[in-house]
């Protein structure tokens, strides 16, 4: 039996067993809740969240006091529009997507492009030959991935960083970026190119 005042996933039809499935019924449930005023809703729905959105927005905006206002904001805003969800993509893809928006605006705001060192996931951004990739690695390898992730423009950067960090599908940094999946190939065939020449250049 629930105790007054919580919220669980009982309405939904059957639990999936797949552990991020389950996650995203509970979501789903407790976004509907939401949209009818269930405050207890939100406080779980940022427990099950506030970190993830908290390293979205770092990876961003490398300030964790930034961080910690774009959850804020984001929960804030999910509240407020929680009714507006239509299903038609993950609730976190959806809640992450409000969170990429409140990011850019900070970055706007303060003027800068901020992102994390790209480390591991240098070699499968630019996709180089593996000789031009060894060179590059010995050639102080994070600030050229950094310098040349910076020549790119925004929505290309941040569909990189969707990818690789997120490892979000192309349907879902679509929803994030608020646009067509082919958009976001596009933007990733381009990028990576771009990516791949600029690295290119730096080893020769």
């Amino acid at each position: 039996m629930r105790r007054a005042g919580e919220v669980g996933v009982t309405d939904t039809a059957k639990t999936p067993t797949d552990p991020a499935a389950a996650l995203e019924a509970e979501l789903a449930v407790l976004l509907r809740r939401m949209a009818a005023g269930d405050e207890p809703a939100l406080t779980v729905l940022h427990a099950r969240l506030n970190r993830r959105i908290y390293a979205f927005a770092l990876r961003r905006l490398s300030d964790p006091d930034l961080a910690e206002e774009v959850v804020v904001e984001t929960l804030y805003e999910t509240w407020r529009h929680a009714g507006r969800f239509e299903g038609r993509s993950k609730v976190s893809t959806w809640v992450l997507g409000i969170a990429h928006h409140k990011a850019m605006d900070k970055l706007r705001a303060n003027g800068t492009r901020q992102y994390e060192d790209l480390g591991e996931e240098a070699e499968q951004i630019a996709d180089p030959a593996p000789d031009t990739y060894t060179r590059i690695a010995q050639r102080q390898q994070g600030e050229q991935i950094r310098a040349c992730m910076d020549t790119l423009p925004d929505e290309q950067r941040e569909a990189l960083l969707l990818v690789f960090y997120e490892d979000m599908t192309l349907g879902e940094v679509a929803g994030v970026q608020s646009c067509p999946e082919n958009t976001v190939k596009t933007r990733l065939f381009h990028a990576r190119r771009k990516m791949r020449e600029c690295l290119e250049r730096q080893t020769r």
